[in-house]
């Protein structure tokens, strides 16, 4: 039933000259069911058509990659998170000491300017990530906070093929938000930032990272 019958249905079905209370249908959304390989293809290019860069990789050789990218991008050094299970595959991989792999492991106070200025890259891991949108979905916290993704020149983002879902709706069902509620500090990223001036023009990178790098293991 498409919105406008629903419309005209609640109105032919009025209880004592008042409208009855509209039922919700996700129908829209949930109806939006991609195979694996087709929610893959959908998510790259989707996020892909904003200018982020996406690299299909197994879990074997996925940190080959990230080295692979480092040196191609000149990246000395890369903010790496100490806990998750990717922050200790990619410090335990680049111990060689190639790389410099700093932590957020202090308040912001003790070292702005050095995150400011002084941090090429950063990497974290996510939650989920949207085929329809191309949008990855990220839960910031202690090990991977907000900052990490919002003031490095690039952000690597490492996510599996089985975390993508089909729509946002498949998220909130997925991590319950429907009755826990949506958390203030979920993070939705579709791109390298952008912004657009009065004439419409749109530039790239002006008020966070400039490269969105999205490392999808298979």
């Amino acid at each position: 039933m498409s919105a406008r019958d629903a419309i005209l249905n609640r109105l032919r079905h009025r209880r004592d000259g008042a409208l009855t209370a509209p039922v919700s249908d996700f129908s829209a959304v949930t109806e939006k069911q991609w195979s694996d390989s087709e929610k893959l293809d959908l998510f790259q290019q989707k996020i892909e058509s904003v200018h982020a860069e996406v690299y299909r990789v197994s879990k074997d050789n996925w940190l080959e990659k990230l080295k692979e990218l480092l040196v191609e991008k000149q990246i000395k050094n890369l903010l790496t998170p100490q806990k998750s299970p990717v922050g200790r595959e990619v410090r335990a991989y680049l111990a060689d000491g190639a790389v410099d792999l700093p932590v957020y492991d202090q308040p912001i106070e003790g070292w702005k300017a050095e995150l400011f200025s002084g941090v090429d890259a950063a990497i974290t891991d996510v939650r989920s990530a949207i085929a329809e949108t191309g949008t990855l979905v990220l839960w910031p916290d202690n090990d991977q906070p907000r900052l990490m993704t919002l003031v490095p020149p690039i952000h690597f983002a490492v996510v599996d093929a089985s975390q993508l879902k089909n729509t946002f709706h498949e998220v909130i069902v997925s991590e319950d938000w429907v009755s826990e509620g949506m958390p203030t500090n979920a993070l939705l990223i579709s791109g390298p930032s952008k912004t657009a001036d009065i004439e419409q023009t749109l530039a790239y990178g002006v008020h966070g990272p400039k490269e969105l790098v999205v490392l999808v293991r298979q």
